[in-house]
């Protein structure tokens, strides 16, 4: 993807709001969107939003599949392959489970912990499907550092409960 100079946290989490918009609104999960960043050369790499893919897939995990594509290596190989200082942007924390039984956002950005040095979240995943989110403990213990960037939860929990039904 073409660096579009968006050198600020603020900025890379607009674009990931951006991303999340594109979800289709659903009772049952989040509109979340995701962006991948090469912090040395400041290029995105990729990005992704829930649904965004066939199957029940979350943004980081279309993210990561577009990108194992892009490479043409299997999504666990994509350490193989990526830089080591890459930040990813969400704009929910990434999973700690899925109801699905699809593998969580937190190991699949776990198993990249060489490469995926950062997570940035505008907020944390709310208790609605998963009581007590462990994802941003996991990220941490895993050596990951886990940075709020504040000034979209409004914005982005709007966005992300949008065909909620609302008690």
């Amino acid at each position: 993807m073409t660096d579009i100079q968006l050198a600020d946290h603020k900025g890379y989490m607009q674009l990931a709001l951006e991303q999340a918009k594109k979800s289709p609104p659903k009772p049952t999960n989040y509109r979340v969107g995701a962006v991948i960043v090469d912090t040395a050369s400041n290029e995105i790499l990729a990005t992704g939003y829930t649904l965004e893919l066939p199957g029940n897939t979350h943004a980081e995990q279309c993210c990561l599949l577009k990108l194992a594509e892009k490479h043409g290596v299997s999504e666990e190989n994509l350490g193989d392959v990526l830089p080591t200082n890459l930040a990813l942007y969400t704009t929910v924390e990434p999973c700690s489970k899925r109801l699905s039984g699809n593998l969580p956002c937190v190991e699949r950005v776990k198993r990249l912990a060489g490469c995926i040095k950062t997570v940035h979240v505008g907020i944390l995943e709310p208790e609605t499907f998963v009581a007590e989110n462990t994802g941003k403990k996991s990220l941490q213990d895993a050596g990951i550092q886990v940075v709020a960037v504040e000034g979209f939860e409004k914005d982005i929990l709007e966005v992300a409960t949008a065909g909620h039904i609302k008690s």
